[in-house]
């Protein structure tokens, strides 16, 4: 098991960060940690990583004890910070060069070449890291978390503050990284979390509040399984419309348009055009509707 985490807790003063959370990561799996800001997140990762202790609790990364032998811990993490702090005055090569032989003089200079091309810095290598754009600073960022070749990856936002095309980038390279490495991913961005992540521990003020594949963890919460939106041509009456086989739920979006909801496994898209066929209505639009992880997080979180 790669990462084990068994009853960690952590204090700042009087504030409890950590609440005796336990959770493992895989072999080979891309886990998304979210949550709200302030609820433990990087907290957490920092604990992992070694760089600040758990009050209490126990941490193994490949089964060492982090607060036993932090140094052979960080020899085989890869580990991209939120504020992703880089020496601005060295050039790119130079730099990955640098943090090279902190890890290990014998890493190769063909490692680095090879970071170089993977994260796209092939054009900005012989560029001061000051003078490149934010997109490009933060592949130097995942460049420097790949240099030890690690087996466990820990991402703490790699994608703030990017355009939406410099995202889909960086996206990419965390799930090609994803394929060979364990990666805990920390995001506010829900869309990355369901492209790339195999599964999601939603964390709120310290405590884990949901912990499941992407899949299932919509069965965590309070909301329906399906939702469609439908219009008929002419005015029905809410209760009327519950009358509709495995509707459990009905909201008037206008006159004629609403949003019916169900915790059937069967797709009630065609109990509403039963329904409508047999009260002579006629269905001007239907449209199935994905719940998004969005909506789950709030719903777990607020």
């Amino acid at each position: 098991m790669p990462v084990e985490v068994k009853n960690v807790v952590k204090k700042y003063g009087n504030q409890l960060a950590l609440d005796n959370v336990s959770f493992n990561i895989d072999n080979g799996e891309v886990l998304g940690f979210l949550g709200p800001n302030g609820a433990g997140k990087t907290t957490m990762m920092r604990i992992i990583t070694g760089i600040i202790p758990a009050d209490s609790g126990k941490v193994l990364v490949n089964g060492v004890d982090v607060m036993e032998d932090s140094l052979r811990v960080r020899e085989r993490i890869g580990y991209f910070p939120e504020n992703n702090p880089l020496y601005t005055d060295m050039y790119v090569r130079e730099y990955l060069r640098f943090v090279a032989r902190l890890y290990d003089s014998k890493i190769t200079r063909n490692r680095v070449g090879q970071l170089i091309e993977m994260t796209g810095l092939t054009g900005e290598q012989h560029k001061k890291i000051g003078a490149l754009s934010k997109g490009y600073r933060q592949r130097v960022g995942l460049a420097q978390a790949l240099v030890n070749d690690p087996d466990v990856l820990i991402l703490d936002e790699p994608t703030g503050g990017l355009d939406p095309n410099q995202i889909v980038e960086i996206r990419s390279l965390i799930a090609s990284a994803g394929k060979e490495k364990t990666v805990m991913l920390s995001t506010h961005i829900m869309q990355e979390v369901e492209a790339i992540c195999d599964r999601i521990i939603i964390i709120n003020k310290g405590v884990i509040v949901a912990d499941d594949t992407r899949e299932n963890i919509t069965g965590l919460t309070g909301l329906k399984k399906q939702s469609v939106a439908v219009e008929f041509d002419s005015i029905v009456a809410q209760e009327k419309l519950l009358e509709i086989q495995g509707a459990e739920r009905v909201t008037k979006i206008a006159d004629k348009h609403w949003i019916i909801e169900s915790s059937s496994d069967d797709d009630i898209r065609a109990s509403v055009f039963d329904f409508a066929v047999a009260n002579k209505i006629a269905v001007l639009s239907l449209q199935k509707e994905e719940k998004k992880l969005e909506s789950i997080f709030q719903e777990l979180t607020r």
